[in-house]
């Protein structure tokens, strides 16, 4: 049976020499000859009603035309036109996806961009720089292009373009291979500059974009990573918004971040430590480095300069616009990625640094800082310190060997990038917490760092949660740690504002440290999934 009803559907009957339906020609052969059991299952099946019900179906399917109607061409083209093309696309809910202008020199109106992925770029037929004579037989000679738009935006169904094709041939390589994590928030609605705003791609700080044309050196095409739409939109390329976002910050004072110019105490250097009422870990981890964070107090009274390596690669980090990434996941024989914490005094990061260590000593490790002051008796080389002297210290801060270091009466302390190094080589997941403009100068192939951005919350909840905390880097008179008064909150609200404002674009992931068991937990989360699932990074760490 299925032999038959794969045959055309309508035959040339041997009798009458007309064309009728072949399963009534089929009937009167097989009645004509002896009845063996297959012709008599075969007519069995043919007299059934849904079978012939089916069959009348497809013969009327198969008589219609289904080659689409073409309009005729018009009478009305100009001798001097070399060619003319008449396009016919039926409209949906989608745009057209292609953008058009005025030529200055010319007043013609000529297709200015194709939108990767739209109806236009998916027909083929459409090119940028074709000059559009009329739509829907209505010429557009004198119409501006925002009537032109209102045509089309109130046109229904098939839409009908009269086009002069362009002589210029059109650049056809699409990239579509090229992501971007976009570095600022953007919303087409509000650029003023942007040609067309309903082609506009908005999108958010940290979103993953596709750039489908770099061809426009001013509006990139791009879709959002993983977006089932096709189509692409118009964002500002990163050159184009470089120079905008140069431009403003030119214009508006940059607020600095007070702790940048850090001065160190004694205290500060080795004593820094916030203590959570019930969540204070105790016990000493050796090795466990004490942040170089300081009391306001410290930073009132002290003028030492704390200062980090310097390196003109990442300079324009400071205008964050897009950052080229790729997919990586690390391999089992490969180093782990350096974490780095990043965050406010007070905020509680060497207690979330604490909790990681004790409960895998063996998978986490911190760095052990460097300092010119004398060994004491208790102490042992590299494990509360590492003891140097201060002319190899300083020949080291020539060279860049430090990720950040300062002075106090005399003596140097500073975390140098061996010691990262050290902790990596051990198999270890390093732990770093530094100052946030330090950040930029760790991003290399070689370290790959995970930045995280540990943030307090509201006011109200730090008055709330820390009401029996103290903060041990600010010591009373009996040498005490102190509680945490209002001005250590308000002044821990502030620093995060102005870190997050001006660094946010280096964070990879942001926790809000609210409740400490919960801050962990996410942590540990992130930690989990790091080693295990693949991330964005920039694309110089995987395609070196």
């Amino acid at each position: 049976m299925r032999n038959y009803i794969t045959m055309k559907s309508r035959a040339l009957c041997p009798c009458c020499m007309e064309h009728q339906p072949w399963q009534m020609i089929w009937l009167r052969s097989c009645k004509a000859n002896p009845l063996n059991n297959e012709i008599r299952e075969l007519l069995k099946l043919l007299s059934k009603p849904n079978l012939k019900a089916l069959l009348s179906v497809h013969d009327t399917v198969a008589q219609k035309n289904y080659d689409p109607i073409l309009p005729p061409m018009p009478d009305n083209i100009d001798d001097d036109e070399d060619s003319v093309k008449i396009i016919r696309l039926v409209k949906n809910r989608e745009p057209l996806g292609a953008t058009i202008k005025r030529d200055e020199h010319t007043g013609a109106v000529i297709v200015a961009r194709i939108m990767r992925g739209g109806a236009a770029d998916r027909s083929g037929l459409i090119h940028v720089g074709d000059e559009l004579k009329e739509v829907n037989g209505i010429p557009v000679d004198d119409k501006k292009p925002e009537e032109i738009i209102q045509i089309l935006s109130q046109s229904q169904g098939a839409i009908t373009f009269k086009i002069i094709p362009s002589v210029k041939e059109e650049n056809t390589s699409k990239e579509g291979k090229i992501f971007m994590k976009a570095l600022f928030d953007y919303d087409p609605t509000d650029d003023k500059a942007i040609p067309c705003k309903e082609a506009g791609l908005p999108f958010m700080k940290g979103d993953i974009l596709q750039i489908m044309s770099q061809d426009d050196a001013t509006w990139w095409q791009a879709k959002l990573e993983g977006d089932a739409n096709p189509r692409a939109g118009l964002i500002p390329s990163k050159h184009f918004q470089e120079r905008r976002l140069a431009l403003r910050k030119s214009d508006v004072p940059v607020q600095p971040l007070k702790i940048s110019n850090r001065k160190i105490s004694e205290e500060a250097v080795e004593c820094e430590e916030v203590e959570c009422a019930g969540h204070n870990s105790g016990g000493h981890i050796a090795g466990f480095r004490r942040s170089f964070r300081l009391s306001r107090k410290d930073r009132k009274t002290n003028k030492t300069m704390y200062e980090c390596k310097k390196s003109d690669q990442y300079d324009t980090a400071d205008v964050p616009t897009y950052e080229e990434v790729a997919k990586y996941k690390r391999q089992q024989n490969e180093k782990y990625r350096l974490v780095v914490l990043v965050g406010p005094v007070g905020v509680g990061l060497n207690e979330l640094k604490r909790k990681l260590l004790i409960s895998d000593t063996q998978h986490y490790g911190v760095t052990v800082p460097h300092t010119t002051r004398p060994r004491r008796n208790q102490e042992s080389d590299g494990v509360e310190y590492t003891f140097i002297s201060k002319h190899l210290f300083e020949t080291d801060v020539q060279n860049n060997k430090f990720i950040e270091y300062g002075e106090y009466k005399n003596n140097y302390y500073g975390t140098s990038i061996d010691s990262v190094r050290s902790v990596l080589a051990k198999n270890k997941v390093c732990l770093l917490d530094v100052q946030p403009h330090t950040v930029k100068h760790l991003r290399t192939l070689e370290f790959k760092p995970f930045v995280i951005f540990i943030k307090p919350p509201s006011i109200e909840r730090l008055r709330e949660t820390r009401k029996n905390a103290k903060i041990i880097s600010s010591k009373d008179e009996r040498g005490a740690a102190k509680p945490f008064q209002e001005e250590d909150f308000q002044e821990m609200i502030k620093s995060a504002q102005i870190m997050e404002s001006q660094y946010n674009h280096l964070f990879d992931k942001v926790i809000v440290n609210d409740d400490l068991t919960t801050a962990y937990n996410e942590l540990k989360t992130t930690f989990d999934k790091l080693e295990r699932e693949a991330f964005w990074v920039p694309v110089s760490w995987v395609h070196s």
